[in-house]
This record gives structure tokens, C-alpha cells and sequence, in this order.
């Protein structure tokens, strides 16, 4: 049995902690793209994020774990519904998917199941990876060493929340709606833009430079290796408490307070830094009030739009061949022109 390293014993990385906290209370937020050093801890991470995950209402039987309260059904469910039949559900815990580089087209989007097809005469769809990642998370890991092939079909499904699969004789069209984790090292390679905008969040990690920090990081990994049903149990008090707090502050989400001032804050900021559509203003909302909402705030402040500015920007702005600067820099300077203390 594989175990996955508490997510709450990660020492460090408070950035992407967060990131990753704040995309399992909204959704909708968009996801995360984590960008640093090799080592650091990105896919540590990301598989630890399924033990947080609260688990959630599944179609009996459904390949594609619909949501039996929704109207967004695959076809066998809403056939079902049609019918006149009431859906019967069961608790899973929400997929978190990974999608291997070496990955083909069909093992993504799903292929005719050829087993059945030579066996019993039968055209049957096999689902792909976007299936099983639907109402959950697709981790990336080098996504940008991704094919273009690759990254085109998932823009598009990424864009519509759905899967529809022309091929072999088979049409099928399915739900695919789930949060897109991605890692990479910068070293090797950029990504696309066109993807690089569905990632809500931004993130860059660094390895650490405290010796202590270095050392508490060893102790920890050996400790999981040697005896990880022990070092799980020694953090499952941290994981519940964290998974309580997650599922409380998805109640609360809806009650957090946005101002029209802080919206107008918000787009005044991301027009000052140049950044494309509104994609960029939209996601600040949306990680804004999951951040009241994880720290039990009822109204949103100035103070969240700059915590939260660099996480949703970073990856938006275009470069300036004059400025050399990063990123990060830029959104701070941006930050105290327009908002002076």
C-alpha cells in the first residue's frame, strides 16, 4: 500500500500551502502552477492534498462519479433521471489524478474499450484520465514539457468542463470539470501562454536556506520512510483539524463580504499592471474570499487584495523587455504606488 506524506508535517512552503488550501475551498478559483527548484517539495504536495480533501456524493456505478444533486450529468445518469428513476449515491473520496508526460491522447480522453470490442462485438468507451479526474484535481507534474497536442485538448476541455470524444465510431461527450495542479522546473523550458492563463494561482518555491529548516526537513522524510504508518498517525490529529477547517470555511464562503471599493481596488491594480482579459480580477474575488473564509473574516480587506495580488498576477503579466525585474517585484512596486500606507 502507498502511503502519501501528511500534508501538515510539509515543513516550509508556506506559499504553497496556501495556494493549495485556498483551491480545495474554491474550486472555481482555478487551480495552481507551482514553479521552482527540483526537490523542493511540489508533487509531496500535491499527493498529500487528497488526505484533505473532504469526501464527497457519487453516482452508484457512474464511470464518471456524477454528482447525483447536480444538473451536470453524464449521459447514463440524466438517461436515468429522464426515466423517471431516483439516482442512487455513496461517498468516495475526491480523485486526485496524475497525468504522466509519456501520457497517449487516448489513455487522456479515453479510447473504444478493445477487449470488448474483439470479445463480445460491443463498442464500449473506456474513460480516460479526464474522467476519472472529473470533480477532482489532474496533477501535472513538468507541465511545461507537456506535448502541444496535449496542452491544446486541455484548454479546450479546461475551458468547457467537458470531454466530447469523436473516434473509432464512438461520440461521447462527458462532465470534466476539475481543479489543474501543475508543477515544473523554469530551467527547462516555459510555458505556454494559452495554459499558462488557466492556472488561477501562482506560486514559485525556492529550496530552503536555513540550515535548521534543511535539517527538520531530513528528519521527517527519514522518519516517513521508515516507519510511515507511525509518522501518519503522529499527524493525523493536524490533518483532521486542518480538513475541519477546510470543510468550515467552504460553509462560509458565500458569507464573506466583497466592497464595490475593493473591486475597484482590484481592477484598478490589475489595469495599472497590464495584465491580459479578467481573468486576472475574477480570480483575486474568488482567492479574496476563500481567504476570509479559511481565517474565519467575515469582510474582505485591502489587506487580503495584497496578500493574495502576487499569487493571482505573477504568471499574468506580460513581460517588459525595459524592466528586467521579476514578477513579484513588479506587483509590489504596483502595490505601494497605488496604495500608499
Amino acid at each position: 500500500m502507498a502511503f502519501n506524506f501528511p500534508f501538515t508535517a510539509i515543513v516550509g512552503q508556506e506559499e504553497m500551502k496556501l495556494a493549495m488550501i485556498l483551491s480545495t475551498i474554491d474550486p472555481s478559483i482555478g487551480g495552481v502552477l507551482v514553479f521552482g527548484d527540483r526537490g523542493t517539495g511540489k508533487s509531496t504536495m500535491v499527493r498529500s492534498l487528497a488526505a484533505l480533501l473532504p469526501p464527497m456524493k457519487s453516482v452508484d456505478g457512474c464511470m464518471y462519479h456524477c454528482d447525483p444533486s447536480s444538473s451536470n450529468l453524464c449521459s447514463n445518469c440524466l438517461a436515468l433521471t429522464q426515466s423517471g428513476k431516483k439516482l442512487k449515491s455513496h461517498t468516495i473520496s475526491a480523485p486526485v489524478v496524475d497525468l504522466p508526460l509519456g501520457a497517449t491522447e487516448d489513455r487522456i480522453v479515453g479510447s473504444l474499450d478493445i477487449e470488448k470490442a474483439l470479445s463480445q462485438g460491443v463498442k464500449s468507451f473506456e474513460p480516460g484520465l479526464l474522467a476519472k479526474a472529473n470533480r477532482g484535481y489532474l496533477y501535472i507534474d513538468e507541465v511545461n514539457l507537456l506535448e502541444d497536442h496535449l496542452v491544446d485538448l486541455l484548454i479546450d476541455v479546461a475551458a468547457s468542463g467537458e470531454n466530447v470524444v469523436e473516434r473509432d465510431g464512438l461520440s461521447i461527450r462527458h462532465p470534466a470539470k476539475f481543479v489543474l495542479i501543475g508543477s515544473g522546473n523554469p530551467e527547462e523550458g516555459e510555458l505556454r501562454p494559452q495554459l499558462l492563463d488557466r492556472f488561477g494561482l501562482s506560486v514559485d518555491v525556492k529550496t530552503p536556506k536555513e540550515v535548521m529548516t534543511r535539517i527538520e526537513i531530513i528528519k521527517r522524510r527519514e522518519m516517513f520512510e521508515r516507519q510511515p504508518e507511525v509518522f501518519i498517525e503522529q499527524w493525523s490529529l493536524e490533518q483532521k483539524k486542518l480538513q475541519d477547517q477546510i470543510i468550515s470555511s467552504r460553509t462560509r464562503l458565500l458569507k464573506v463580504t466583497v466592497s464595490d471599493q475593493l473591486l475597484i481596488q482590484t481592477s484598478q491594480l490589475c489595469a495599472h499592471l497590464g495584465a491580459d482579459g479578467l481573468r486576472g480580477e475574477l480570480t483575486m474575488m474568488r482567492a479574496i474570499r476563500a481567504l476570509c473564509a479559511f481565517e474565519n473574516k467575515k469582510v474582505a480587506t485591502l489587506d487580503q487584495l495584497k496578500r493574495i495580488s502576487p499569487y493571482a498576477l505573477r504568471h499574468r503579466l506580460r513581460r517588459d523587455p525595459l524592466d528586467d525585474t521579476g514578477s513579484s517585484v513588479r506587483i509590489e512596486r504596483a502595490l505601494e504606488e497605488i496604495f500608499p500606507k
